[in-house]
């Protein structure tokens, strides 16, 4: 195992609330997902004749908002890979290592909120009628307030030499 340096997945995953936003990586931006999913039938599939529990993991993961970047980025390939481990991992007698592919597998295409903050991926939240919900400072087309620094909360007080 190597020791020390900085990993691939290492330290916390990108917030995009956070309230320092100059970072040179952030540049890239965020995405903003379809909550209703991406539309159609699932793409062909790539392996070898899958499995009736692989069909309809197919099925249901190209329906997910995430399925509109795996389209965009040709991952057909590796979305196949993750339901025949997945599959497998199902099973009362799964090994370990099928068990850890399939949670890197996951993350990877943005099925966990680790792997969706990495992706810089969102999905804007839905009210129960179906329609999307902007919050305020988006619907007015006014900036969000800004939250008071340290200095913002620093009182001046006058220095009066002869009254000390």
């Amino acid at each position: 195992m190597p020791r020390g340096g900085a990993r691939a997945v290492s330290g916390p995953p990108p917030d995009p609330n956070a309230l320092r936003r100059d970072r040179p990586s952030d540049r890239a931006g965020w995405t903003t997902l379809p909550p209703d999913g991406r539309p159609g039938d699932p793409p062909d599939w790539p392996l070898t004749d899958p499995s009736g529990r692989e069909w309809d993991l197919w099925c249901d993961l190209w329906c997910r908002p995430q399925a509109v970047m795996w389209e965009q980025m040709h991952q057909d390939l590796e979305v196949a890979l993750l339901v025949r481990s997945l599959a497998e991992a199902e099973r009362p007698d799964a090994r370990a290592d099928v068990l850890r592919l399939v949670r890197q597998y996951m993350e990877s295409l943005g099925l966990t909120v680790q792997g969706m903050l990495r992706n810089r991926w969102r999905i804007p939240p839905v009210d129960g009628a179906g329609d999307l919900v902007v919050p305020e400072a988006e619907e007015t087309g006014e900036p969000a307030p800004r939250r008071p620094s340290a200095r913002d909360r620093l009182k001046v007080v006058p220095y009066d030499r002869e009254g000390a």
